[in-house]
């Protein structure tokens, strides 16, 4: 049984929780490609959600976490990939729907806007809940191919 592989990366907003989130994951026996940043000093979040998305799409990974301030940036940012479905999310509830109905592959939160337990809860069920396909897929395939 192979591992599942999930990409993550943080702006210089989001670094902290970003270091939360992997030693979360990492303990419940994930593969996490932590794909930067790891300082404070400040960075262009496109460039790290734009990396994260590369790594789904080249297939190296199943997913992805992406952590900023507000959460708004890293998400516009990976969604102008058609393969990408990134959703904020704010709550457990948002984190389980994004995944049963949207099949969202990017989990993207803000770091100024949720306490560190409700941001690893949204991880942990955002990585433990199936998508739930029926109704929801033909809606799903019309985000990645919209003519």
């Amino acid at each position: 049984m192979s591992t599942k592989t999930i990409a993550i990366a943080a702006d210089h907003g989001g670094v902290d929780l970003k270091t939360l989130i992997v030693s979360q994951l990492t303990g419940q026996g994930y593969e996490v490609l932590d794909l930067g940043t790891d300082g404070s000093e400040s960075v262009d979040y496109p460039d790290y959600a734009y990396a994260v998305s590369k790594t789904i799409i080249e297939g190296k990974a199943q997913s992805g976490i992406l952590v900023c301030g507000s959460g708004i940036g890293m998400s516009i940012a990976a969604n102008r990939y058609p393969e990408i479905r990134a959703a904020l999310v704010h709550d457990r509830l948002s984190a389980e729907l994004c995944r049963q109905h949207n099949n969202a592959n990017v989990l993207c939160l803000g770091a100024r806007l949720l306490g560190e337990a409700v941001a690893l809860d949204c991880v942990n069920v955002f990585v433990s809940t199936a998508f739930e396909g029926g109704r929801h897929q033909r809606r799903v395939e019309k985000l990645t191919h919209p003519e």
